[in-house]
């Protein structure tokens, strides 16, 4: 499903629209598709789609019998509550406690220094991805923001989650126009002190890890995990990024957007980056923390930029 919510109309003559859309029908990378062509029906000369888009969710299909060949740590299987308890939520719940929001703008610079300094510790050269460095970045300032009443403390266990495109790591690889939910939960899990005193190279390679251990025997796991279990991903926080999916590279009639991002919403485990407005190789980092763990997150995010 996807719906168009709101069309706001300026003095200026531009305008904005809000649409959303259910992650069952479409990823990130998919939608990008999907605003192509209906970008393209927008145009008077009958040009057809640029993109036909794969519709064939087989090719994700879970095995007949299932198999799961990994432990899934990041993923929890949902019980109901019993004799009163609390029931266990996921990173996806919607909150209803009051909530603090801030944007830290991570400049291209602050974002190659970050990459300088994992690269630079590195014994042979070797390219470091932004998205690990800022991950690992953000992990750090996050976990250590949570106070002793919400569960903090140096021997806590903390577990960021990140979502990877698993197109190019099934074999066969999924058509490039596949348009639906080809992403899976990776994740990197460290003890609290560990965030705190290990270098940010040692973070980033926790984060890289993650990434690397999704194969095609491991996504495949993953999805007869779901099938046989009907679970959620399980973790500390969620790091989801908006940074590179291109929607102001879509072409309608009246030119590119000027600016696309996420509208803000209450989920505290959920911390997104998106493009930032002025510099599309900058980041915005968007976090949504109770009151009393904003000034902390805050302090740790430009404690260790600066370090």
């Amino acid at each position: 499903l996807c719906v168009v919510r709101q069309v706001t109309s300026f003095k200026c003559g531009g305008f904005a629209v809000g649409v959303s859309t259910n992650h069952a029908l479409f990823d990130g990378l998919s939608f990008k598709i999907f605003l192509q062509n209906v970008a393209s029906q927008a145009f008077d000369d009958f040009r057809p789609f640029p993109v036909i888009p794969c519709h064939d969710r087989l090719l994700l299909a879970a095995r007949s019998p299932p198999q799961v060949t990994f432990p899934h740590p990041e993923l929890l299987k949902v019980k109901p509550p019993e004799n009163g308890e609390k029931e266990k939520g996921s990173v996806f719940a919607w909150e209803e406690e009051e909530l603090d929001f801030k944007i830290f703008r991570l400049s291209p610079e602050d974002i190659a220094d970050l990459k300088k300094r994992v690269e630079s510790s590195q014994p042979k050269p070797a390219k470091v991805s932004g998205f690990n460095a800022i991950t690992a970045h953000v992990w750090r300032c996050k976990a250590l923001s949570c106070g002793a009443e919400n569960g903090g403390g140096r021997d806590r266990e903390s577990v960021v989650l990140y979502a990877v495109d698993i197109r190019n790591r099934l074999s066969p690889p999924l058509p490039s126009s596949y348009c639906g939910n080809a992403v899976v939960t990776a994740y990197a899990a460290a003890k609290c002190w560990e965030l705190e005193e290990e270098p940010l190279e040692k973070l980033t390679e926790r984060v890289a890890e993650g990434a690397a251990r999704i194969t095609d025997e491991y996504a495949r796991s993953v999805i007869d995990w779901g099938q046989i279990n009907k679970g959620f991903p399980n973790g500390e926080f969620l790091i989801s990024s908006w940074w590179r999916l291109g929607f102001d590279e879509v072409e309608y009639p009246w030119g590119r957007p000027k600016y696309s991002c996420p509208v803000v919403y209450r989920r505290k485990d959920i911390i997104l980056l998106f493009p930032d407005i002025g510099d599309s190789h900058g980041v915005n980092v968007l976090a949504a923390l109770p009151p009393n763990e904003m000034p902390k997150f805050e302090s740790l995010f430009y404690k260790y930029l600066a370090a």
